[in-house]
Order: structure tokens, then C-alpha cells, then sequence
């Protein structure tokens, strides 16, 4: 993984000298709370309901051993012994002490990490697929290129200010696991005829109020040229995208507004206007940012592990694990081991400074010193033999991260919601842990496979909700948490946005309405091959929306 050089450690000690003096002058009252915002925002610094909450960057969601520990220690020591991982591939720990953040930002700063713009209207936290490097399916690593836009980045003194928030990611495989086509700009690495590599570039996409699907722009651009085309695209965003308005000032607005043969056109006329050598990435340059993402020298292997076919065959909960939690490594013999942090009623995305400090252990002892955050709120040991598999799930299992649900229904995407969310209009968390509860991880789940939940507390829709399989958006009516569902959402390489069902249902109605949606596609499903996306696009929405209604939910007609 990346290593900083001396550049990148002096200028966060900058940082974090500089905010450390703005939150002394806070507590002195030498600066109010709104002259103090802008400062603590370009620092990951948020306002909640109930106290600050401070944002920790994990860039394209990779983590050293060291890096984790890190976290551990500032879970334990300053907040309340836990952290949230969050669907940007980051980490923020909700109860911070305001005096204290400088001294966080310091012990970060010790392992190479900071919480710089992960909040503010500029670029944030570069995303990509957590099993870069890993997956059998990749047509390449994609993290060097992400560390690259990374750099370019930040603190780019055009676009500070920008009209919005601007979210950037990045897959490397034809399964999409970066939903690449929800973001602002999203890069898909391909290769052209000439075997020359290069990306498909999306823009426009984004969810909140305004849910979009990104647009293909471009077909190809050359590694040479992805940073002059990525400051062209956002160069013309910077100039042209609305200011006048927060809720219209998203890259995806611009694109609908100007239409997108029109954006197109601005964005390859900025590129034209460079100069020919403007922003080229050098090829030496590429290829020494690459060095630092070269894969582990892993032992020959078998393809077949004895070992773990032993276990499978007399422990069940084992093999389940393998089933769901396990997928093909490049490497034969190997596996990429994905940690479920959806425990059956747990809070999704939480986990303890004592879960952290084991995925540590166990990153540095079997997973070749790597762990990854995904989009989906779970980590990743990209790297595990299969042999080694038995002893990794036991010493999860141990710390309660063994749950085998990965893509299951309880593998459920949910965002803070009311419980912390200062824009939060309904709590998102307890719906999460009664629907993990109602299907649990046995018999019925695997009966109804693949299945995506995504919950939003609002319409900002942290959790994702647009693109769910289920999605679910709480609202405040009248006083009462009401929750909308949409069907058919999907994050991969066929975005696409869900379709709202119809009135909301109440608080205590949700977990029924969820459960006559799974009853209606499994009654109505081709076989058990057919997953509930294929059958809801096969279907549409009127089998579903007529057991909805037709039942005695107390759906707000």
C-alpha cells in the first residue's frame, strides 16, 4: 500500500498544527461556532445531535495491521470504544471530545492518516472496489490510479470551493463493486484494442433528493491522461454548476440541465484548451505509484485445500461461511475473506476496538499485512490461503465476525440515521437490527439468496437506499417516522434506481412490508436461480405493490 513520502507527513503535521490552534481559539471563545465551522468541516469535524463526530479517511479503503490498531487505540481511549465504518470506505467515531481532536488528529498523523477533506464542498475520499488487487475477475488493480487522483487532489487550490461536494471512484473488474455510476466522476479500467489500458468514464451520477445514474462520457481514456481529463470535467462543474442553490448544485444537476450531449461537449473542449503536456502523467511516474500496490508474493498453493474441505464437510456453520463470506482469489489456492460487520441484530458497520484490534492480528498473520474497507460497510482480508481459512474463522468467530451473510438479506447498508444524524428525519438503526432479527442468517435467507437492503435515516441517502434491491427511506410525517420502499435499485454494472411502492408504512409496519415484498418474489420467482433483481425487472412493480396494499399493514393511504 501506499507510503507517505516526505511531502505528504509534512503536510499533515501542518494540518494538524493549524486546526490544533483553530480549536484552542473555539474553546476560548476567540471564534464562534460559525466561524469555526468552515475550519472544522475542511477537517472532518461534523455537529450531530448529541456531539461532534469526526470523519477518518481510508483512502480506496485499504488499511494496514498498524493503521487498524490506530483506530483501536482512538475508539478505546477517546470515544466510546467503537467505530463506524461508512458506505465512502471510511471511519467515524461519534462521541470525540472537541478538546481531544487534535490529539487524534496527531495519533493519525502517527500512521499516515488523516481526516482531511472528507468533509466541505471539494473532492472527497477516492473510492474503489475492496478486492482490488485480489479479485479473480480483475482486469487491473485500480488503487494505484485512485492514489493518484488522491494526490492530484488534495487540497487543489481550484477546487476547494467547490458548488458541492464531489465524490470520485474507481473498479477494475467488469463486476462493478464500486458503484462507480452513483458518483460525481466514476472510472472503469478497461483495455482498448491495442491492449493499451485505459478507463470508461462516468459522470453525473449521485443519489439524495435527486437520484441519478451517471452517463457515460467518455469510452476511452489513456492512463497517461486521467488526471487533465478528470480537471477538465471538474473544471467545468466548478465554473458552470449552480451556486444559487444547495439541492440543484451537484455535478449531476449541471448534466441534466445542459443535457448531456452539450456537457460532453464543454468537458472535451476544456481538455482540448490544455496544453499538450499539461497534467500527462509520466509513465515513470505511474509505474512508481504502482510499485507501492504490488501484490503479495504468495506461497504456491493447491487449488483444493484438504483442510478446509474436512471442516466443511463436519462443521456447517463453517461452510456456510465459505459459501457466502469467501470469493475466488487470481492467486490459486487462495481466497478473499470478506468480515461480515452485520452480526444478526447488531448495528451495521459498528465494530469494537477489541474487532478491530483482531482483524489486525489477523491481517498480519494470514492476510499478508492488508485489510480493506468496503462500500458496504464490511472489511475485507484480501489475501487469506485456503488452508489458513479454518483458524481465520475461528478466531472471528471468537469476536463475534463470523456472521455468514455476505449478500444476504441481513447484510443490510444503513446510515447513522436519527440516533445521531443531525439531518437524520427517522432512525434507521433499529429498523436494520428488526429485519436482521425477523430473517436471520438460517434456512430462510439462504432460501432467499442474493438480496440487498439499503435503509437512509433521510433523503440524503448515506445509506444508499436509491440503489438497494429494497430500499428504504425514513421520513418524518405529521411527528411519526414513516418509511417509504423503492424496488429495484442497483448499485453494479447495471445501475439502475429503485421505484417507489407506493405510501409509506409506519414504524411498526416496516418489518411486515419487507416480509410480504420477500414472500411475493418467492412465490413468483422463475426457480431458485432467479434472484430478486431478475424477477423484479421481469416482473415490475404490480405483483409486489398489489400484496403490499392489499394487506393490513396500516400503510398511510
Amino acid at each position: 500500500m501506499y507510503r507517505y513520502d516526505e511531502f505528504d507527513a509534512a503536510f499533515v503535521a501542518d494540518r494538524v498544527a493549524q486546526f490544533s490552534d483553530q480549536v484552542r481559539r473555539r474553546l476560548a471563545g476567540e471564534l464562534t461556532e460559525d466561524q469555526f465551522r468552515p475550519h472544522r468541516l475542511m477537517n472532518g469535524v461534523y455537529l450531530q445531535l448529541h456531539a461532534y463526530m469526526l470523519r477518518i479517511a481510508v483512502p480506496y479503503g485499504t488499511l494496514a495491521p498498524r493503521q487498524m490498531r490506530k483506530l483501536a487505540f482512538i475508539a478505546r481511549e477517546f470515544d466510546k470504544g467503537y467505530g463506524h465504518f461508512t458506505t465512502r470506505q471510511n471511519l467515524q467515531f461519534n462521541w470525540p471530545a472537541l478538546k481531544d481532536v487534535p490529539a487524534i488528529l496527531g495519533h493519525l498523523a502517527e500512521v499516515e492518516m488523516h481526516a482531511i477533506q472528507t468533509s466541505g464542498n471539494c473532492i472527497r475520499n477516492v473510492t474503489a472496489d475492496h478486492f482490488a488487487g485480489a479479485a479473480a475477475d480483475e482486469i487491473e488493480d485500480p488503487r494505484p490510479y485512485a492514489e493518484i487522483l488522491r494526490q492530484w487532489s488534495s487540497i487543489h487550490p481550484e477546487f476547494t470551493f467547490l458548488p458541492r461536494k464531489f465524490k470520485l471512484a474507481l473498479t477494475g473488474a467488469p463486476r462493478d463493486r464500486a458503484a462507480i455510476q452513483t458518483h460525481d466522476i466514476g472510472y472503469h479500467v478497461t483495455r482498448n484494442a491495442k491492449g493499451e489500458t485505459g478507463f470508461v468514464v462516468y459522470a453525473g451520477g449521485g443519489q439524495g433528493r435527486t437520484p441519478m445514474v451517471a452517463h457515460k462520457i467518455r469510452e476511452f481514456v489513456p492512463v497517461e491522461e486521467l488526471v487533465a481529463y478528470t480537471q477538465a470535467i471538474v473544471r467545468v462543474y466548478n465554473l458552470d454548476g449552480r451556486r444559487d442553490n444547495k439541492y440543484k448544485a451537484r455535478i449531476k444537476i449541471l448534466v441534466h440541465e445542459m443535457g448531456l450531449e452539450k456537457f460532453k461537449a464543454a468537458v472535451e473542449a476544456e481538455f482540448a484548451a490544455m496544453k499538450p503536456d499539461e497534467l500527462k502523467l509520466p509513465q515513470a511516474e505511474v509505474e512508481r505509484i504502482r510499485a507501492y500496490f504490488a501484490p503479495p508474493k504468495l506461497p504456491p498453493k493447491p487449488a483444493r485445500s484438504e483442510a478446509l474441505e474436512a471442516r466443511k464437510a463436519a462443521d456447517g456453520k463453517f461452510a456456510s461461511f465459505v459459501e457466502h463470506n469467501v470469493t475466488a482469489h487470481k492467486t490459486a489456492g487462495h481466497g478473499v475473506v470478506t468480515i461480515s460487520l452485520k452480526a444478526i441484530g447488531a448495528i451495521p458497520g459498528d465494530a469494537t476496538a477489541e474487532q478491530m484490534e483482531a482483524v489486525a492480528d489477523l491481517a498480519e498473520t494470514y492476510g499478508h499485512d492488508e485489510i480493506r474497507v468496503s462500500h458496504e460497510q464490511n472489511l475485507v482480508l484480501p489475501h487469506v490461503a485456503l488452508d489458513d481459512l479454518p483458524t481465520v474463522y475461528d478466531a472471528l468467530a471468537k469476536h463475534g465476525l463470523a456472521t455468514a451473510n455476505i449478500g444476504l438479506i441481513s447484510d443490510i447498508i444503513c446510515c447513522p440515521g436519527l440516533d445521531y444524524c443531525a439531518l437524520a428525519t427517522a432512525r434507521s438503526i433499529p429498523v436494520a437490527q428488526r429485519i436482521s432479527e425477523h430473517f436471520g442468517e438460517g434456512a430462510r435467507a439462504k432460501e432467499i439468496g442474493a438480496m440487498k437492503i439499503k435503509i437512509s435515516g433521510c433523503i440524503n441517502a448515506c445509506g444508499h437506499h436509491h440503489v438497494g434491491h429494497i430500499g428504504i427511506l425514513g421520513l418524518e410525517r405529521k411527528g411519526v417516522e414513516t418509511y417509504q420502499v423503492t424496488l429495484g435499485g442497483s448499485g453494479d454494472e447495471t445501475c439502475s434506481i429503485g421505484d417507489i411502492t407506493g405510501p409509506g408504512f409506519s414504524e411498526q409496519d416496516i418489518v411486515g412490508a419487507i416480509d410480504t415484498i420477500v414472500d411475493t418474489y418467492v412465490a413468483n420467482r422463475r426457480d431458485v436461480s432467479e434472484d430478486f433483481l431478475t424477477a423484479y425487472r421481469r416482473l415490475g412493480m404490480a405483483p409486489f405493490k398489489k400484496a403490499l396494499y392489499e394487506r393490513d399493514t396500516g400503510a398511510d393511504i
